[in-house]
């Protein structure tokens, strides 16, 4: 049996779905990776909001690194979280695409 024309754009809207979720996970992580750099207001509430986000998204690959300065250990463990998060989603997305 052939794929119908509207499995093909269900597949297609799923990847465009999956593409925007990973976007917006790795658009947390970086902008909170940006706020920790500025020196934002910790104890602002959408400060807090973010860092809360964005440990819980990278909660795999925060302090994954031991660098000494702290700035790096945030850029590098955070930044890998949004890093994975484009290419894993994005790669699925493609992949939904083709179908």
């Amino acid at each position: 049996m052939s794929p119908t024309r509207t499995d093909s754009r269900s597949t297609f809207r799923a990847g465009t779905v999956i593409a925007v979720v990973a976007d917006v996970m790795a658009g947390i992580i970086l902008l909170w990776i940006l706020m920790y750099l500025l020196d934002a207001n910790r104890a602002n509430d959408l400060v807090q909001f973010l860092h809360d986000v964005a440990r819980w998204l990278a909660g795999w690959s925060h302090d994954l690194f031991t660098f000494d300065k702290e700035w790096a250990r945030v850029v590098a463990g955070y930044g890998l979280a949004a890093v994975v998060y484009l290419f894993v989603g994005h790669a699925v997305a493609n992949r939904l695409r083709r179908y």
